[in-house]
């Protein structure tokens, strides 16, 4: 390694089997990783916790690491060992990126996708670039959303949620939300034009009746299982838009015939995979949100912190669905 100080072991949550995010154990005998071509190595300040945690630990999450494994997708700190190849990044450079293993106390990330940290921002506040931010962004850069269209946006308190509230009133939109009670003031803070109970209204309904018949442009999907064949049913015929990108409550599957006597437009969504493959427009997707942060549009992250031997509760949190916004931990 490139730095002397790394120490030869860390602290790190453990998934020991896929039986929930309950079984995640603090392990304190876990040797560092060592960044190999292309990568560095970061001392983690602060790491975010994603829903896609939540759906590792359940071993739903398509493509993740195999039990048992160190949790973590996201994770921001400081630059403390190079592997080979990396000339962009130098040591004692703050970053934020996303790689495995972010909910311990050291991690590597791919040097091309490790981003330097806005100014002024500490590691907590740049949580939810890389993922969450950039997710939202991406679904409305996907569906095309142009200025007066109605956007609906299901889970909106959550990270994601959040996000695509303040983009789509940014770009002009007119913001639906649904999210429960509790929750529906935050939204509303956000600039939620109107905010929808999910639990006890027909969301398609009442999305027809504020929109005097028409559906929404663009529905924002996040949750999966009949609330995918609800988003369908609230999308606007023919020219209606909705974007695919979670699956929290399970899979749910809208035919072919479906499609055909209700044509909408569906759009897929994985941040990580729009990386991989489609690397530009991931780097365009990241300049504008740049540019979204100079201009205070993207503010600084205000995340609830639990310390990482408190990973267990948050992500148990999360799973039940009682959060508000971000979540990190802080090793």
């Amino acid at each position: 390694m490139s730095d002397s100080i790394v120490p030869g072991a860390m602290r790190a949550l453990r998934q020991p089997s896929l039986g929930g995010p309950h079984l995640l154990a603090l392990a304190t005998d876990v040797p560092v990783p060592e960044p190999g071509p292309g990568e560095v190595l970061i001392r983690v300040a602060a790491a975010g916790v994603n829903l896609a945690d939540v759906m590792q630990t359940h071993g739903t999450y398509e493509g993740g690491p195999q039990a048992p494994y160190l949790a973590g997708f996201e994770g921001a700190g400081t630059v403390v060992a190079l592997g080979p190849q990396v000339e962009h990044l130098a040591l004692g450079d703050r970053v934020v990126g996303a790689g495995y293993g972010a909910f311990a106390e050291y991690m590597v990330l791919p040097a091309a996708g490790a981003l330097p940290l806005p100014e002024g921002w500490s590691e907590e506040q740049a949580l939810g670039m890389v993922i969450n931010w950039a997710t939202a962004l991406a679904a409305l850069r996907l569906s095309r959303l142009a200025a007066e269209e109605t956007v609906l946006v299901y889970a909106a308190a959550g990270a994601v949620g959040q996000a695509a509230v303040r983009l789509a009133k940014h770009y002009g939109a007119t913001v639906l939300a649904c999210a429960s009670p509790e929750k529906h003031d935050t939204v509303r803070a956000l600039g939620a034009d109107h905010v929808i109970d999910y639990r006890t209204a027909d969301v398609a309904a009442e999305v027809m009746r504020l929109t005097d018949g028409r559906g929404a442009d663009v529905v924002l999907e996040s949750v999966g299982g009949e609330v995918f064949r609800t988003s369908v049913a609230a999308a606007r015929p023919v020219t209606g838009r909705v974007v695919v990108y979670g699956m929290t409550a399970g899979e749910s599957a809208v035919t072919n015939r479906d499609l055909n006597f209700r044509p909408v437009q569906l759009i897929g969504l994985h941040i990580g995979v729009l990386a991989q493959k489609a690397p530009r427009l991931m780097g365009e997707l990241l300049e504008e949100l740049h540019a979204l942060i100079k201009a205070g549009v993207y503010p600084p992250g205000r995340p609830t912190v639990f310390d990482l031997a408190e990973g267990p509760k948050a992500l148990m949190a999360l799973d039940e669905g009682t959060t508000v916004g971000k979540l990190a931990l802080r090793p």
